[in-house]
């Protein structure tokens, strides 16, 4: 199992990116997805997950990021996305994707949000 994310950056305070996770080594549709991020000095959390269905019921949100951050997935090209919007500067940190693969927990190596003007 492989997962590596791409996309992050440094953005200004009500900015936009989306970050990808291109995933690998098992059956992406099969499987759901989740984004957690962490910032320095604090514990990883969680941000979104997104069923094995596209569609917008199989989502859910963190309360910290509802309204702004959007999760999808392509499965036709085995990626998960995360749309976000109306960045914050408390929203810098590490993001990383994850997955459970029978029973084992995969993590990608991360990718740097940095929000800040």
């Amino acid at each position: 199992v492989q997962l590596v994310e791409s996309g992050g950056g440094l953005v200004q305070p009500g900015g936009s990116l989306r970050l990808s996770c291109a995933a690998s080594g098992f059956i992406f549709s099969n499987y759901y997805m989740s984004w957690y991020r962490q910032a320095p000095g604090q514990e990883r959390e969680w941000v979104a997950s997104i069923s094995i269905s596209s569609s917008s019921s199989g989502t859910n949100y963190a309360d910290s990021v509802k309204g702004r951050f959007s999760i999808t997935r392509d499965n036709a090209k085995n990626t998960a996305y995360l749309q976000m919007n109306s960045l914050k500067p408390e929203d810098t940190a590490v993001y990383y994707c994850r997955v459970s693969v029978r029973s084992l927990t995969y993590w990608g190596q991360g990718t740097q949000v940095t929000v800040s003007s």
